[in-house]
């Protein structure tokens, strides 16, 4: 296990729900939906579905209750694996603590893989292409989330945050992660058309996480990974630096605008 992967398992074990907690209170812009139930949308039909960096199962369950009949899901961190099995939609699926370099699954045994917010932080990932394919039946879907970045508040915090953040002792930074091609539509063709996949279909989505400037900056601590890295000090002083720089852009009914771009990339393993 890298040291980036040990950093988000222990992350999340420390932090189970946080991540499907936030994606599940925001709000796809023009839709009024969850993101997990638009992004079930690009899989309609899915009968065996496999998700990698699963999480604590949220979007399993919802395709699960869309008619997948059989749900899969690996994940690094244990308290991810274990408050998925609490989850009453996913009573028969096969979620297990793993890497998606080394998929425990069988040749061809499904018809869809998906991941949200997680292969953009996997190490080797021609490797968990590779396993992709392998586990991916001829002509099955993979299903993509990608983060786009910020927007309206979530902008202004990442430029309050990046100074502090670049200051964080060298020992306390949270380790490089992903492969850069894992972000752009360009990049990910790149990837995956000489595995045998066809060229992606690419779908900007605009997710509202607006509301108090409470609720929007617990929004922006679940957001981003170098939070852990800050005292408590530190913590409260970028606290108060953001709510100063976003005081002006507070509405007259007491809400913050803040929303992220997930860009939903689709393709097929070719025939």
């Amino acid at each position: 296990m890298t040291s980036a992967e040990q950093f988000l398992r222990s992350y999340h074990d420390r932090r189970p729900g946080a991540a499907s907690g936030l994606t599940e209170r925001g709000r796809v812009a023009g839709d009024g939906r969850t993101p997990y139930e638009v992004f079930a949308d690009r899989v309609d039909g899915a009968k065996a579905v496999l998700d990698l960096g699963c999480g604590d199962g949220a979007l399993l369950a919802v395709l699960k209750e869309r008619g997948a009949e059989k749900a899969a899901g690996i994940d690094l961190s244990p308290g991810h694996v274990e408050a998925a099995g609490r989850r009453p939609a996913l009573a028969d699926a096969d979620v297990r603590v793993g890497r998606a370099q080394e998929l425990p699954f069988a040749d061809g045994e499904f018809d869809t893989v998906v991941s949200v917010m997680a292969l953009m932080l996997m190490a080797d990932v021609d490797r968990v292409v590779a396993e992709v394919v392998r586990v991916l039946k001829p002509g099955g879907t993979l299903a993509l989330g990608l983060g786009g970045g910020g927007l309206d508040a979530m902008e202004i915090f990442l430029k309050v945050a990046r100074p502090l953040f670049a200051v964080v002792p060298e020992e306390r930074r949270v380790p490089s992660v992903g492969d850069p091609r894992t972000r752009t539509r360009e990049g990910l063709d790149e990837l995956l058309g000489p595995a045998g996949f066809e060229p992606v279909s690419w779908d900007p989505i605009l997710v509202d996480l607006g509301g108090t400037p409470d609720e929007v900056w617990q929004a922006c601590r679940e957001s981003y990974y170098q939070m852990a890295t800050l005292d408590e000090t530190q913590t409260k002083g970028l606290r108060t630096a953001f709510t100063v720089a976003t005081r002006s852009m507070v509405n007259a009914d007491g809400r913050l605008d803040a929303s992220v771009c997930v860009n939903v990339a689709v393709t097929r393993l070719r025939s």
